[in-house]
């Protein structure tokens, strides 16, 4: 079996890896895009969801403005950040899969976005899955239209960090 590597597939690559060293880069500086309130967060989220495999917990930016920022606002400028980064495992998905291929985890992912598409992605995004990553690389994969992956993306995220937010300001009230 030959692998064929087109044009499409070496600039999704490159692209992938070229938004995770950017990320990891501006990782380092995180706490101080929590003073630039939504956008920062956004920012955040962005940052941390755009490494490939490589956890940066951009949730805690969240539950840390939860008390001085609207919820649903936080909730969507995260989402909304969060989505876009996972971008960058749709474009490694893209570019093949071979090095998770045989993941059951992403044969799991690729099977249900697969069979369901977008439904699949929205559930996958919103319950706390620290390898959501192998969802966006199965959605690459499969050539899913990329607008579906993000909006479906967008939709599970945002509706996550709502509620993330709306447990943080009961978290604070609740422990003080």
């Amino acid at each position: 079996m030959q692998l064929r590597f087109t044009k499409r597939d070496a600039l999704s690559l490159l692209s992938a890896l070229a938004i995770t060293a950017l990320a990891l880069y501006l990782s380092t500086k995180i706490t101080a895009f929590s003073s630039f309130g939504y956008a920062g967060v956004f920012a955040i989220s962005l940052i941390s969801s755009a490494t490939i495999f490589i956890p940066i917990p951009g949730f805690a930016a969240v539950l840390a403005l939860s008390g001085s920022l609207d919820p649903i606002l936080l909730g969507i400028a995260a989402g909304a950040g969060s989505a876009i980064g996972e971008l960058s495992g749709y474009l490694a998905g893209i570019a093949g899969h071979s090095a998770v291929q045989n993941s059951k985890i992403f044969r799991s992912n690729k099977k249900q976005v697969e069979k369901y598409g977008a439904p699949a992605i929205f559930v996958l995004a919103f319950v706390p899955n620290p390898v959501f990553d192998l969802a966006g690389i199965a959605a690459g994969a499969i050539k899913m239209e990329w607008w579906k992956f993000l909006l479906a993306a967008s939709a599970g995220k945002i509706l996550r960090f709502i509620l993330l937010a709306y447990f943080g300001i009961w978290a604070a009230g609740y422990f003080v």
